[in-house]
């Protein structure tokens, strides 16, 4: 069990404008050297924490609040070993890809970091996902292989024979044989006959491929972001070096690991800077502070987790935890200060950025509602912009030259990073799907015939550099902290309902965070059976991509090429007294759909009835 390591408590000085100009570039800086020596050493993510385990061996590296099991750096270290021993025994070889899909636990850790270390990519799945999109996941990775947890046999067992003959299967966890798919190998025992000792290493350098991470986008099906060595080190240090951390602090991580909030931002502090990580299941509002409690925790948070917090009793523990910093991303300005000064934590720690992203910031002087900053002074050190798009369209606009025009402050625009490939800190390394990546680009953004990375969100900058979130833009919508793509929604949706017209878009709820589901489904003859649809839809999508909100209507209005048009609908929402169309709600506590008329459209503006 973790010894008591108590958590800084300094409280966070406010610096004035001029001294965190000049310390944001102190970061970069900072950050920069070290890229550059990881790459001249030809160093890996593997490498670094074998750093890590000489420096801390014995101390304790990861604890599973499911089960209090922890691991020391030492302990990770020989399990890694014993799953890049096993993977090369069975004749897997560099750059072969794995898909990882369990829930978290520390094993999870210690699977990706193994396959690492022998230049092996795993591919982190989703583990929410089931059917095609499980299927499109695997099969776009290539995957030789799949590691899946005991809990998700059923979720493999469907797909099973999509995924072809030729991927081997192992399972961890507790599970009957009889159950899972013909051929499948226990990994546990598998293991426990492996060696722990590290096994001949290729020649890998800093920028060659780490893993994939999924990421939801307007294409349909999720995307796989390629993140190589240097950007899990990026996204890792300049959290770490930006918020002040040490290696003495406790991060609480109740965030997936398939993300790179829970698996970069989070673990990476463990791997790279020797923090003790605690890893939980999910997130729960009642257990939270017994857990920062007990393990002695600085807290993990994305913005809807703030918010459930708040919404929980009053009670003595809540003012009983040594936590110094929260830490993520989504927390809205409305709540920022009450959450603040209800739970006394000194600092924000709010960051913005994406998987992929080159643009990446961060609130570094607690400015209350800001998600990062960069420098009017020194606007060159970090070279990312936001420039005039058409809010409607998200098309750029462009001056009379042919490049973007830049925003003033005050003025919202589409955030942009400059692409410099050669320089790790400014690289985009894309998406498997080529296509893909090359929507995420585009050209004469800074100057003429430069390259730039679209980020596709809408910020806002004050007169001193300060960033504000202001929309998510394209077919995606954020709920319960995921990333929903409406047009993977509407295909899953429309072959449910036999190939039906529907439309899926994000709407806003007053009092919750992100933006809900609905669907307006085109049935003139009000012929969907809503009982078998709901039991349908929870088979096939993860509780937070099902519409929270349904429209029926007689058709959906449609461009000359098919396209679905939202806008309007969009502007509709869900007011019964705006909308002449049979609306429904979600009602989760009795899982099914029920009509949604002007009372229970009241009780939800007042707060009264939860989403």
């Amino acid at each position: 069990m973790l010894s008591p390591q108590r958590v800084c408590l300094l409280p966070f000085v406010h610096v004035t404008n001029i001294q965190y100009t000049l310390f944001c570039p102190c970061v970069l800086l900072r950050v920069k050297m070290n890229v550059r020596r990881h790459l001249r050493e030809k160093n890996t993510i593997p490498k670094i924490f074998a750093e890590s385990v000489h420096r801390y061996g014995d101390k304790t590296a990861l604890i599973f609040e499911g089960t209090g099991e922890s691991w020391t750096f030492r302990q990770l270290d020989e399990y890694s070993n014993k799953v890049a021993n096993l993977l090369l025994e069975r004749g897997f070889k560099e750059g072969d890809v794995v898909a990882l899909f369990m829930e978290n636990r520390c094993q999870y850790v210690g699977l990706w970091l193994g396959m690492a270390k022998i230049g092996i990519e795993a591919a982190l799945i989703n583990f929410n996902l089931r059917l095609e999109a499980l299927v499109h996941c695997v099969t776009i990775s290539n995957a030789k292989a799949v590691f899946f947890g005991s809990e998700l046999t059923d979720a493999v067992s469907e797909v099973h024979s999509s995924m072809g003959k030729a991927v081997q299967m192992f399972c961890s966890g507790e599970w009957d044989p009889k159950q899972v798919p013909q051929g499948t190998e226990c990994l546990e025992a598998l293991l426990a006959d492996a060696p722990s000792h590290l096994p001949s290493q290729p020649q890998r350098c800093f920028t060659d491929r780490l893993f994939y991470i999924y990421t939801s986008g307007t294409t349909g099906m999720p995307k796989a972001a390629i993140v190589v060595h240097s950007r899990y080190y990026r996204m890792a240090a300049l959290v770490y070096y930006g918020f002040r951390m040490t290696s003495d602090d406790v991060l609480y991580d109740c965030l997936p690991l398939y993300h790179s909030a829970g698996n970069i931002v989070g673990v990476g502090q463990c791997l790279i800077h020797g923090m003790t990580v605690v890893i939980r299941k999910k997130f729960s509002a009642s257990r939270f502070w017994d857990d920062c409690i007990k393990y002695n925790c600085t807290v993990r948070y994305i913005g809807e987790i703030c918010r459930y917090l708040l919404n929980q009793p009053v009670q003595k523990k809540e003012q009983q935890h040594r936590i110094r910093m929260a830490l993520g991303n989504g927390l809205r300005q409305s709540i920022w200060e009450e959450f603040m000064n209800r739970f006394s934590i000194p600092q924000i720690a709010e960051f913005y950025g994406a998987t992929e992203c080159n643009c990446s910031l961060g609130n570094f002087d607690n400015k209350v509602g800001a998600c990062g900053f960069n420098s009017q002074i020194l606007p060159f050190i970090y070279p990312i912009r936001l420039v005039r798009v058409d809010e409607e369209t998200m098309e750029l606009i462009r001056g009379p030259d042919g490049v973007c025009i830049p925003c003033k402050p005050g003025e919202p625009g589409q955030l942009v990073g400059r692409i410099i490939q050669n320089d790790p800190l400014r690289r985009f390394d894309g998406y498997v799907n080529q296509s893909a990546t090359d929507k995420k680009i585009a050209h004469s953004v800074f100057k003429k015939g430069d390259s730039a990375y679209l980020s596709g969100d809408v910020l806002i900058m004050d007169k001193y550099g300060h960033m504000y979130f202001k929309d998510r833009t394209g077919d995606t919508y954020r709920w319960k902290g995921e990333n929903v793509s409406t047009t993977e929604v509407e295909g899953t949706l429309s072959k449910l309902l036999h190939m039906k017209d529907v439309v899926v878009y994000g709407v806003e709820v007053p009092g919750a965070e992100g933006k809900a589901g609905m669907a307006a489904i085109a049935d003139p003859s009000h012929s969907t059976d809503l009982e078998k649809f709901v039991k349908d839809m929870e088979k096939a999508l993860p509780p937070y991509a099902r519409p929270v909100f349904l429209r029926i209507l007689p058709e959906v209005n449609k461009t000359g090429t098919f396209k679905f048009q939202k806008t309007e609908l969009r502007r509709d929402g869900f007011d019964p007294s705006t909308v002449s169309d049979r609306l429904y709600f979600l009602d989760s506590s009795r899982g099914r759909y029920v009509q949604l008329d002007e009372e229970l459209y009241r009780s939800m503006l007042s707060g009264k009835h939860k989403l």
